[in-house]
């Protein structure tokens, strides 16, 4: 699954955007210098989000949409398009529509 498979995903489950998240983790007082466990266990708590796409919100919350140029083009299915991540729903992404 790709990195922007896990964000679709998870928007699907919850109702929520990644940008969404990104809010209420802020409010919550989680930003770029929290470590994953608190985040993790806030979203299985509250939105029964398991590691894998608990992580995904991780990296978006902490360092925002850039990933890594080794997870792009690398023909795996785990491979994703472009190395900017979209946070505004699934239903508005340019590349999907």
């Amino acid at each position: 699954m790709t990195f922007q498979a896990y964000l679709d995903n998870i928007e699907a489950k919850t109702g929520l955007t990644p940008r969404q998240f990104i809010e209420i983790a802020h409010d919550k007082g989680f930003d770029e210098t929290t470590k994953a466990a608190p985040i993790l266990a806030w979203l299985a708590e509250d939105y029964q989000l398991g590691k894998g796409h608990g992580m995904a919100l991780v990296h978006v919350i902490t360092k925002g949409p850039q990933i890594s140029q080794k997870h792009v083009n690398t023909g795996t299915a785990h491979s994703d398009p472009s190395d900017t991540l979209w946070l505004d729903g699934a239903a508005s992404n340019p590349a999907t529509n």
